[in-house]
């Protein structure tokens, strides 16, 4: 039983391999250009997935899948032309296969309607006069190792073809059966077929990987090579297969052996087929190259790859404790230990990036499922759109993959909704009628920048700042500059629907979005001209675990602050301070004003006394684009650190992002340098940016 559930759970990954392979050549064959081998793939896909379903007895699944891929069938075929409405109809066949996969694999019974709904579409595709095939049943059957397993044999002539047949565990493994291959050979001509079982190991070292079994297959009649190969035509890539003319007095050659000398063999047989044939078909072999080449691969839980990377960040701060111990003992100009300090540092961080590829999964899954999200947005809308995705293979953190689906959904939901006008707005704006959602993700300054952008109409702000005052979320006639009115989108319970939908209308939406990425450690932005469209940006910091930072001194305190969002560090010149409003400063750095933020103000810490000027300022640019100065008294050092949660542990403290064990056991809080900029929003903090924009 053990063993059928460790089958059952492989089957699923596999489908969920298969499901995105079907739901990528479905978008490609929207694409101009496409060929017949994409319509291929897709009904390979769907035929697997039967199969596979077939050996565990899933039903729906299969008798859905069926008919899919009959449909798919005449569409390679070219009996069917693919027009818009075919297109729509197989996507949603793709998104009700990806359910029937989930509810199969959940033990959770499948949505009856939209299953006999889409059978019932499905149906009316498939040409009345040619009858469904039956849909495939997966039979075990028995074989007989101490006698050749035979089909009617019967004495060739003087020409035959001898077709060596050796399954790889991938067959097995998508559903498929060797005996519906054997009676598809049979089809083609008299065939005697013989088990060779030389290569099965004995039961103690026997493994479900190499199978071992083998069969031959002398088939005489009018089959050609061609037709021999159209019947492994979907299962290529999962067995070794090699093909010969022979003649009456030709002995059979022995079974081919593992690795190099298959190749060999095959080689062999496919000359001895060119040059006996002149006229034949172009000669093809097929192989089973993972195995042989492709790297070996393990599966982990990923709660395992959570602890080892929690045992990292310990092993950081372990590495902070043993510096700290060696300045306080005051080996820190013995060059040996010195030298095995900083091997230990480099260790570490090795590991740690190692660890991160281990858990970096690309967001092609996570930006596959919006393809499904925008489609059902568009119909509960009626707004024809269409999705650009760029930087799919972007890799983040396997944690975040899961987490960034609720807010990317809300927030291709709000660009549907919200964003775009309707087919006769936009045809009035000059703008096509379809709309166009841009969903892109790249790697930018140590981040992660995902972004959904659509060419709607833009923000509304007016309406925005009415909604706001008339629900009490701002005070009326409050000053509030375009960037703080597009904020307001992001405070819980702001909607701009009257009515309630499918969609919108009920108070929920973009706060989560912010509260979701917080949660990330990240950051949301927006960006929107009114006319042109809106930007929706996410920032995702690389790993959750640690994180590279400058140890600066705020009074008496110590606090981080991310490499990320510095610029620079500088002593500034009295020439370069200039003096605006009450107590507070710009500074002048290569022509540019930026705003003086003294952060033992912002969290209240005591100033050491002296110079009110004195310290050093650490130039900061922030994910929105913001820059700032920041006032310390003093940089200790740069070095990475463990990031805890303050939330879960404590609390929110306004500022700040997380915290870090020191070398010394002292607890230090990451500062986050965009919240400390969102807290210039008072009259006087926008004077001073709208000086520094205008310098």
């Amino acid at each position: 039983m053990a063993d059928m559930d460790e089958f059952r759970d492989m089957f699923f990954v596999e489908c969920d391999e298969l499901l995105e392979v079907l739901a990528t050549g479905l978008r490609q064959i929207e694409e101009p250009g496409s060929d017949v081998e994409t319509v291929h793939a897709v009904f390979r896909a769907v035929h697997s997935v039967k199969g596979g379903a077939a050996a565990f007895g899933l039903t729906t699944l299969v008798t859905f899948a069926h008919r899919f891929e009959t449909v798919l069938d005449l569409v390679r075929s070219d009996k069917l032309d693919v027009t818009p409405q075919i297109m729509a109809l197989l996507h949603r066949c793709s998104d009700c296969l990806t359910d029937l996969v989930a509810t199969a694999r959940s033990g959770q019974e499948a949505d009856a309607a939209q299953v006999d709904g889409l059978m019932t579409e499905l149906a009316a595709l498939i040409d009345t006069d040619t009858p469904e095939e039956t849909t495939f049943e997966f039979t075990p059957i028995s074989l007989d190792f101490d006698a050749p397993l035979s089909f009617d044999p019967i004495t060739p002539p003087a020409a035959s073809l001898l077709v060596q047949m050796t399954p790889t565990f991938q067959l097995y493994r998508s559903g498929n059966d060797p005996l519906a291959l054997l009676n598809a050979l049979q089809k083609l001509g008299d065939a005697e077929i013989d088990l060779d079982c030389d290569g099965v190991a004995l039961l103690e070292d026997w493994s479900a990987e190499h199978p071992g079994l083998s069969w031959r297959v002398r088939l005489t009649g009018a089959a050609t090579q061609t037709d021999v190969m159209s019947v492994f035509e979907f299962v290529e890539d999962c067995c070794t297969l090699s093909i010969r003319l022979m003649s009456d007095d030709a002995p059979p050659p022995p079974p081919p052996v593992e690795e190099a000398p298959v190749i060999a063999t095959e080689i062999a047989a496919v000359a001895d087929v060119v040059r006996d044939t002149p006229t034949a078909a172009p000669a093809r072999t097929v192989q089973q190259a993972d195995n042989a080449q492709a790297a070996p691969t393990i599966r982990v839980a990923l709660d395992r790859v959570d602890r080892l990377m929690n045992m990292i960040g310990e092993l950081v701060i372990k590495e902070a404790m043993l510096s700290q111990v060696i300045q306080t003992a005051g080996l820190h100009e013995q060059p040996d230990v010195i030298a095995g300090l900083d091997a230990i540092r480099q260790l570490a961080s090795d590991i740690q990036e190692s660890v991160m590829a281990i858990r970096a999964q690309p967001l092609k899954l996570v930006f596959q499922r919006m393809h499904r999200i925008l489609r059902e947005a568009a119909d509960a809308t009626g707004k024809p759109v269409r999705m650009i995705t760029i930087g799919e293979q972007t890799e983040v953190d396997k944690t975040m993959i899961e987490r960034l689906v609720e807010p990317l959904t809300h927030m291709i939901r709000n660009s549907v909704d919200h964003g775009l006008e309707d087919s006769v707005t936009r045809q009035r704006r000059g703008k096509p009628q379809e709309g166009t959602i841009t969903l892109s993700a790249a790697h930018r300054s140590g981040r992660v920048q995902i972004e959904v952008s659509d060419d709607g109409g833009g923000i509304n702000r007016a309406k925005v700042r009415q909604i706001a005052e008339d629900r009490g979320l701002i005070v009326p006639g409050a000053n509030l500059s375009p960037a703080e009115i597009d904020q307001l989108l992001f405070l819980p319970g702001f909607s701009s629907k009257d009515e309630v939908s499918a969609l919108s209308g009920r108070g929920v939406g973009l706060d989560v979005v912010r509260r979701e990425i917080m949660g990330l450690g990240g950051r949301v932005m927006i960006q929107s001209t009114e006319g042109q469209g809106t930007t929706f940006s996410i920032a995702l910091p690389l790993t959750l675990a640690v994180v590279e930072g400058m140890l600066i001194q705020l009074g008496d305190q110590t606090m981080v602050l991310p490499i990320t969002a510095v610029q620079e560090t500088l002593r500034p010149e009295n020439t370069m301070l200039h003096g605006v409003g009450h107590g507070s400063q710009l500074l002048s750095n290569r022509g540019e004003l930026i705003p003086i933020i003294d952060l033992c103000n912002s969290f209240g810490v005591t100033q050491p006394a002296g110079d009110p000027d004195a310290g050093v300022l650490i130039v900061v640019e922030t994910d929105s684009r913001k820059r700032a100065a920041f006032r310390v008294d003093a940089i200790f050092d740069q070095r990475q650190v463990v990031i805890k949660s303050l939330e879960q542990n404590y609390g929110r403290v306004p500022g700040v992002s997380a915290a870090t064990i020191l070398g010394d056991g002292k607890i230090a809080l990451i500062i986050d340098p965009e919240e400390i900029l969102l807290s210039m929003s008072n009259d006087q903090g926008r004077r001073m940016a709208a000086m520094a924009s205008n310098g």
